[in-house]
């Protein structure tokens, strides 16, 4: 059976591909998952960790229908996707024994989904996973680890973006626009489908594990391809909002912030995607507490104003627009706009993107599903051709300002697999030099690293502002970083070796190291990292 599964920070979605239809469908998973009104069966991405030291957790639903979400106990855990990789933590609660980070969380919330999967019609033997457009290389190698432990024969990982155009089925359109907008993370994508003639070749997206067998191996099908030309995102999503509300309610009523007061801010701002005046009224039949929240939408909406969200949103869609505009292709070139993710329900913000794009271009009728239900197609003959989100460099020292810099080798847009390699020559630096060492890294934007943080018993996430360029480093350990042994031993003057840099179909970054002086080929091919 082939699932695809969309871990959202606030719902997470599972798809299956029915072979009688042969189309997708949503699963509902008794006891985890929840449908209200007119969305499909959705997981809460909530987790309650009963025994760490055994790793039983309840899930989803679970920890609803037990009330263990309006408590204020370090074993429940929500939002946790956002600290998944970050930079900084801050306070981890210690249970059982055991320190708990986020990314042990989110293995016991994907991995326990996974076991509950598996007795369903003879097991699991296709697993797409989808990523947020701009997580690094930390989040996805998370992400490869916990898979390595389950036991599904193929696993594949694909952007949320890019499995949203495919979900909408606009395979008849050339250029699309995926604002995927969901409770973490904005991303934009900008797509282009196209028809290719026969397969030529396996399906892919980025391969975390492969068993003997292929859904599609055997399958004659013409093959959709969708091609990712630009990218945005940025971490913003409907838990600030949320989050925002709360501080709204706290400042104008004296409201307590707790997780209860969360959750009814959360109920309020999902009543304004439908509505124009919402409330919820909570009482405590123990303490004799009431609460009752009354909110409209232009008062939302000065709310998100007054938190810069407007800005922000317009930030991603100029950098996107910009990314278009260098390959030729305008506003008026994109075909359609798909809306994804719970906070696309908002009216502000389906007003905010209607001014850039004329309403009948603009699709919102499968924001949960498409992400899922598209990269089960991934499974059934699609190919995916992507590019590098972030820029890759080597690091110098830099004498004018002395401290150490970054040289891009390659740049972010980046097609994979690499046609031809990036060269770079170098010398030696000092008299007698018996080697040469290169530390190379992943270059984000200039925004610095993200922080995330217990405000009480919220989670909230922060991008400190910063004028260095934020840098992962990928081989900055002993025995990583010497890429060539000189001998004999090189000297100030003139140029030593030739290092070629070169991405594969896998997003191996990849290099080669000839020694020009005795012309010997010292390294070949050799694996440096992945790359995201």
């Amino acid at each position: 059976m082939a699932i695809a599964i969309d871990f959202g920070t606030s719902n997470t979605v599972i798809a299956r591909w029915n072979p009688v239809t042969q189309q997708p469908e949503t699963l509902n998973i008794p006891g985890l998952s929840i449908q209200q009104g007119l969305n499909p069966p959705l997981i809460p991405s909530l987790v309650y960790v009963e025994n760490a030291s055994k790793g039983q957790v309840l899930l989803g639903q679970q920890v609803r229908d037990r009330g263990l979400d309006l408590k204020n106990d370090p074993r429940f855990f929500r939002s946790f996707k956002r600290g998944i990789g970050a930079d900084i933590q801050g306070f981890l609660p210690e249970l059982d024994g055991q320190m708990i980070t986020f990314e042990r969380v989110g293995q016991l919330f994907l991995s326990q989904i996974i076991e509950q999967l598996a007795p369903l019609q003879g097991g699991i033997d296709s697993l797409v996973l989808t990523v947020p457009v701009d997580s690094f290389e930390a989040y996805r190698h998370w992400l490869g680890q916990v898979c390595q432990t389950l036991n599904v024969e193929q696993v594949r990982m694909l952007d949320e973006p890019t499995a949203a155009a495919l979900g909408y089925g606009m395979v008849d359109q050339e250029i699309l626009l995926v604002i995927d907008f969901g409770g973490g993370t904005l991303d934009l994508s900008l797509v282009r489908l196209d028809q290719t003639v026969q397969r030529t070749q396996k399906p892919v997206g980025f391969l975390l594990k492969w068993g003997n067998k292929s859904l599609a191996e055997d399958s004659k099908q013409k093959v959709k391809t969708a091609r990712v030309l630009a990218k945005a995102g940025q971490n913003l999503g409907g838990t600030d909002i949320d989050n925002w509300l709360v501080d709204y309610f706290a400042k104008t009523q004296g409201l307590v912030v707790s997780p209860l007061t969360t959750r009814l801010a959360e109920r309020v701002k999902i009543q304004l995607s439908s509505q124009t005046q919402a409330s919820e009224v909570y009482f405590n039949d123990e303490t004799f507490e009431s609460y009752e929240l009354d909110l409209n939408r232009d008062t939302l909406e000065t709310i998100l104003a007054e938190h810069a969200f407007f800005e922000r949103l317009d930030e991603s869609m100029t950098s996107l627009l910009q990314q278009a505009r260098r390959q030729g292709i305008e506003v008026s070139d994109i075909n359609a706009v798909l809306l994804v993710g719970g906070t696309v329900q908002l009216s502000a913000v389906q007003t905010w993107v209607k001014q850039y794009f004329e309403p009948e271009k603009i699709r919102c009728e499968r924001p949960f599903e498409a992400i899922a239900q598209g990269a089960l197609q991934v499974a059934q003959g699609v190919e995916v051709k992507d590019f590098l989100y972030h820029s890759y460099g080597i690091r110098y020292w830099d004498r004018r300002n002395k401290c150490h810099s970054w040289h891009p080798i390659v740049s972010a847009g980046q097609p994979y697999p690499m046609s031809q390699p990036v060269e770079l020559v170098l010398g030696a630096s000092m008299e007698s030099q018996p080697s040469v060492e290169l530390i190379m890294g992943e270059l984000s934007a200039d925004t610095g690293g993200t922080e995330v943080y217990f405000d009480g018993d919220r989670l909230i996430t922060r991008t400190p502002a910063s004028c260095q360029t934020n840098v992962k480093p990928l081989n900055d350990k002993d025995g990583a970083r010497s890429i060539a042994q000189l001998t004999p031993p090189g000297f100030p003057g003139s140029d030593r070796i030739k290092v070629g840099f070169q991405v594969d179909e896998q997003r191996f970054l990849r290099i080669t190291v000839e020694d020009l002086l005795t012309s010997e080929t010292l390294l070949e091919n050799q694996v440096v990292a992945q790359l995201s």
